[in-house]
């Protein structure tokens, strides 16, 4: 993907409303014409009804295309329910810029998960909320932002959400 001159910009999405101000913000702020925005999102269930989930598990599932993660019959069968907020959001982002947006899932830690997309992919930069686990949750599984900011070599943003 980087020969073609475009960037690939990941977006953590977890379909919460943090995730889409990160995501929205993405696309206003980081995002240009000829970039690959590239939404990450990290499913709590696998299902092994087809052999190359378990494949999966390890590298996270192939690129979607919008046009395939916009048909809830297709991500089904990944376990994956984007909202329609969401799928709003990037079509309107791929009708006005001259983009292209995929996703892909991984299964299992967030903090891990992320971090092995960065990396694997590879992306050029990182956008992702910072959720805003209340002090003792933080503290008992540790932020999920904070982690990935001090574990991928790519440059990260963390967008805010205050309440």
């Amino acid at each position: 993907m980087a020969e073609s001159g475009g960037r690939r910009i990941g977006v953590a999405v977890d379909f919460s409303e943090c995730s889409k101000k990160a995501l929205s913000w993405a696309i206003d702020n980081v995002v240009r014409d000829g970039d690959h925005l590239i939404l990450i999102t990290i499913a709590h269930d696998m299902h092994y009804e087809e052999g190359e989930m378990q494949l999966w598990e390890t590298v996270g599932s192939p690129l979607i295309p919008l046009s395939e993660f916009s048909d809830a019959a297709v991500m089904k069968k990944y376990a994956v329910k984007p909202d329609a907020e969401t799928l709003d959001i990037v079509n309107t982002a791929s009708r006005k810029k001259s983009i292209t947006v995929v996703m892909k899932i991984y299964w299992g830690d967030p903090r891990e998960k992320i971090c092995a997309a960065a990396e694997q992919i590879p992306l050029s930069s990182l956008v992702m909320g910072n959720r805003g686990l209340g002090g003792l949750k933080r503290m008992i599984m540790g932020s999920v932002s904070n982690h990935v900011v001090n574990n991928v070599t790519c440059p990260v943003t963390v967008v805010k959400v205050h309440t």
